[in-house]
């Protein structure tokens, strides 16, 4: 598989060079150059199919020929060492709970399949690659634990100050080993303005390997396509019409949705469930994208006011505007939305929900108002406990700290306070050995 720059200026790549590269040279997203549908059997006969077959087959067109079937199939198998299970909620709504990987978050899967492809592709160099990442809560701890440990890879992550929990937090500052963290004086979009200004600075790209683990980086964003296989599994014999509905920030993990339906998975429908960092809701109304600085919300891991991925999702589309309509719905929510929710979830259902997963609840039910014809999943994302203060002081009741939150809580968080670019340069220099 070849992959091109979405800004069309420089060369295709291979998967291994747009892995270790991140963006391409012009600095554009890299995007597969076609996507081969799976056979109709695949979908008569999944059910005779495990998690590590299904991602094998998803994605082993998209690393061909960089990664031997048999090297792909040990990453695999390393990566999906938890499960994905569905939770129903009413007659018309379940949840897909991705939580339950070492970081409780979603993006432990993309987290440990890049880190796994990057120490294949690294094991037999000496020279080093520098993993450069913004965080705007759980990829942080997914990363840094995805990556601890890696031969040849160190990993700087940035995140904003006092604006992750304090659960987030502790995931991504007491690792250390290779781990660095700076914690960013600023807002979530400053340490990804950061992130792509180093990616274009000369200086430092001529004396050391820059690539990036947010989804902006191929191996983090695809295999997100997962969990929407593993879904389909558990519900396709209902005969129901699956839409799903994603709490939407970077849009990486709706993006890899429908790369999976392009693939020839039957999803009916998309919700793209936003906070109040609603540029996405606001272009599906007036088909004006206009980025904007980001807003501070419950659902800190959504805090974009401009979601890289969306060029990925408008090539699928072709740029094509009504396209895109027909298949992808948006609603925005604010704080007090979401708090009303998350007591819903609990007080209705018995279910404790994490803010993220509270926005996606609401895309459903107001995705359900007017197609009632409709099955629809809402992603949940991350593990409530990592917002343990706003979950608990809407629902009235403590929730017990499940092993993977309760291992970090009393190490020694150690960041580097940075509030320029020029300081994270100056850590980046540094770090060349």
């Amino acid at each position: 598989m070849k992959y091109y720059s979405l800004n069309k200026k420089a060369p295709n790549s291979s998967f291994k060079e747009a892995v270790i590269k991140g963006i391409a040279p012009d600095k554009g997203l890299y995007f597969p150059e076609r996507i081969t549908p799976l056979p109709s059997s695949f979908f008569e006969n999944i059910d005779d199919l495990s998690y590590e077959d299904i991602a094998f087959e998803a994605i082993k067109q998209f690393v061909s020929p960089d990664i031997p079937e048999a090297v792909l199939k040990t990453i695999i198998s390393e990566t999906l060492s938890f499960d994905f299970p569905i939770v129903e909620i009413n007659e018309k709504i379940a949840t897909l709970e991705l939580f339950h990987g070492p970081t409780m978050a979603f993006k432990d899967v993309g987290a440990r399949f890049m880190a796994r492809c990057l120490a294949y592709f690294n094991q037999d160099d000496t020279g080093e690659i520098t993993v450069l990442v913004a965080t705007s809560g759980d990829t942080g701890g997914a990363v840094a634990n995805g990556f601890l440990g890696v031969k040849g890879v160190n990993v700087v992550i940035m995140y904003p100050s006092g604006k992750v929990s304090d659960i987030q937090e502790k995931q991504l500052t007491t690792l250390k080993q290779n781990i660095t963290a700076l914690e960013v004086d600023g807002v979530f979009d400053d340490c990804q303005d950061m992130v792509k200004r180093a990616f274009l600075d000369e200086e430092l790209t001529s004396k050391m390997q820059l690539t990036s683990a947010n989804s902006i980086n191929v191996a983090r964003w695809l295999p997100q396509m997962f969990y929407f296989f593993f879904a389909y599994k558990q519900l396709h014999k209902t005969n129901k019409n699956v839409v799903f509905s994603v709490p939407s920030g970077n849009f990486g993990n709706i993006c890899a949705g429908m790369m999976a339906q392009q693939l020839g998975l039957p999803i009916q429908h998309f919700i793209a469930s936003n906070n109040e960092n609603n540029v996405v809701t606001e272009y599906l109304t007036s088909q004006l994208y206009q980025p904007k600085p980001s807003v501070q919300t419950i659902s800190n891991a959504m805090d974009v006011g401009n979601p890289s991925n969306f060029i990925r999702i408008q090539e699928i589309y072709k740029n094509n505007f009504e396209a895109l309509k027909s298949n992808l719905s948006s609603y925005s929510f604010s704080d007090n939305d979401t708090r009303k929710a998350l007591k819903e979830l609990y007080t209705d259902f018995s279910y404790v929900a994490d803010p993220h997963g509270a926005v996606g609840y609401l895309g459903c039910k107001a995705y359900l108002k007017n197609h009632d014809n409709a099955h629809c999943v809402f992603l949940e994302t991350a593990h409530p406990t990592k917002f343990l203060e706003v979950v608990e002081a809407v629902i009235q009741k403590n929730i017990d700290l499940p092993p993977q939150i309760e291992a970090v809580m009393d190490k020694e968080k150690v960041s580097i306070p940075i509030a320029h670019y020029n300081e994270l340069k100056t850590v980046l220099l540094n770090s060349i050995s």
